[in-house]
């Protein structure tokens, strides 16, 4: 059998793969195929078959599956930051409770209440967290923290509880928000900010 030269195999590679099996090739098929490709160019790069043809092999053999785990890992972690669980209080700023408060109120004052709500509970939360009524915030929700807040602060349990409410609902149930919401949760956050902890 005559070998074929390096065109008429790749006219005839072309020809293989255009045909219909090769339209549903899966990603990892591709891989494998591109990875093969490659290491048939290496070892042909040198004639003969010699060590450094194999030497090259081994070599992209390496960088291959550098450059695959690096993008899994880029992929992965991107994937994490994406998808933070519903429910979670913060949305990775760290800002202080000053802050949230300044920003609730420019909010607030610009009509946006749904965004003035969720900025004003978090102040109250970075301050509970600064005085050491609550432990720390990150992955923490509305919930949690009313639970924990109202553990040492009894008096407002029910408060907070309707403050973290007040806040799934514009974060996460749609709700549009409104002067009252707020108003409520700017009045809380002012009687937190006085209000000692009960000795356990």
């Amino acid at each position: 059998m005559t070998p074929l030269g390096r065109e008429e195999a790749q006219r005839r590679a072309a020809e293989e793969l255009s045909k219909p099996g090769y339209a549903h090739e899966s990603l990892l098929d591709r891989l494998y195929r591109t990875f093969q490709q490659l290491l048939g160019d290496a070892t042909d790069f040198a004639p003969g078959g010699s060590p450094v043809g194999a030497l090259l092999a081994a070599l992209l053999l390496v960088l291959f599956v550098v450059a695959l785990v690096t993008v899994l890992v880029w992929l992965a972690r991107r994937s994490a930051r994406a998808t933070t669980a519903p429910g979670d209080l913060f949305d990775g700023r760290a800002m202080t409770a000053a802050e949230h408060r300044q920003a609730a109120e420019r909010l607030a004052a610009e009509g946006r209440w749904a965004e003035a709500v969720q900025e004003r509970l978090r102040a109250i939360a970075r301050d509970l967290q600064d005085r050491a009524l609550i432990d720390g915030l990150p992955g923490k929700t509305a919930d949690e923290l009313a639970a924990e807040a109202g553990r040492s602060l009894p008096a407002f349990a029910e408060e907070l509880a309707a403050a973290a409410r007040a806040f799934d609902d514009v974060a996460y149930g749609g709700v549009p928000g409104s002067p009252a919401a707020y108003a409520m949760l700017r009045d809380l956050d002012e009687r937190l900010r006085l209000a000692r902890p009960v000795a356990s």
